[in-house]
């Protein structure tokens, strides 16, 4: 029984109750980025997303099979490739029919993962099921609940927590890249006023010199 104070008096909550408001939240806060896609013989696609730094990322990707029940041909393969936002590689699949990343972010920005298929005759679409995870969503909260020994309710109850820290990261996150930008726009105006200074000081000087230059040019023929 949970016991919470209110006014003078009690309010106790069954672990049913307080089980159905924790799956209710659980499912407005447990969105996970799953999605199907096609990409075509020689081509590729690149998903992004965007990470903090010092968070956890999972993905997980494997090709659909095009005949149901059937063993996956042997010609049904891709190259996965995810990177970070300064290009540096943290996963590499050369020629797979599934696989899985897991990693910390060690710099913040838009990380991708990118899928290449080699050109064929004649051109084919392959469906790729990909699914990838980034902060409290990639969890293990299974291993979490073994490792503290927690039952269904404490795990849920944790997992919110840790939600609302994220969620309170993430403010600052956006704070501190609405910070940057403004500076970015501070610094942006600033050159372009400059630069129209810049502008308006060769604009004068290049009329002075033709001022002078035909002043001169009349003053030789004698015309003024």
């Amino acid at each position: 029984m949970f016991e919470v104070p209110f006014g003078t008096g009690m309010v106790l909550w069954s672990n049913r109750a307080a089980g159905a408001l924790i799956v209710l939240l659980g499912l407005v806060f447990g969105i996970v980025n799953g999605m199907r896609f096609e990409v075509y013989s020689g081509h590729g696609k690149c998903i992004s997303e965007e990470i903090k730094a010092h968070s956890m990322t999972v993905g997980k990707y494997s090709i659909v099979n095009p005949i149901e029940g059937q063993p996956l041909p042997d010609d049904y393969r891709v190259t996965v490739k995810v990177t970070s936002p300064h290009g540096n590689n943290y996963h590499n699949g050369n020629h797979v029919s599934s696989g899985n990343f897991a990693f910390t972010a060690t710099e913040s920005g838009d990380y991708s993962t990118c899928f290449y298929l080699y050109d064929r005759k004649p051109p084919r679409a392959t469906l790729i099921e990909f699914e990838w995870k980034t902060g409290v969503a990639a969890t293990d909260w299974s291993g979490v609940a073994k490792k503290e020994h927690l039952d269904a309710v404490q795990v849920e109850l944790k997992k919110l927590y840790h939600t609302v820290i994220s969620i309170h990261d993430e403010m600052f996150y956006l704070r501190e890249r609405e910070r940057e930008m403004q500076n970015l726009n501070k610094s942006t105006d600033s050159k372009m006023i400059s630069f129209g200074y810049l502008s308006l000081l060769i604009c004068l000087s290049v009329a002075g010199l033709q001022f002078w230059h035909l002043k001169t040019y009349f003053e030789r023929k004698k015309l003024v």
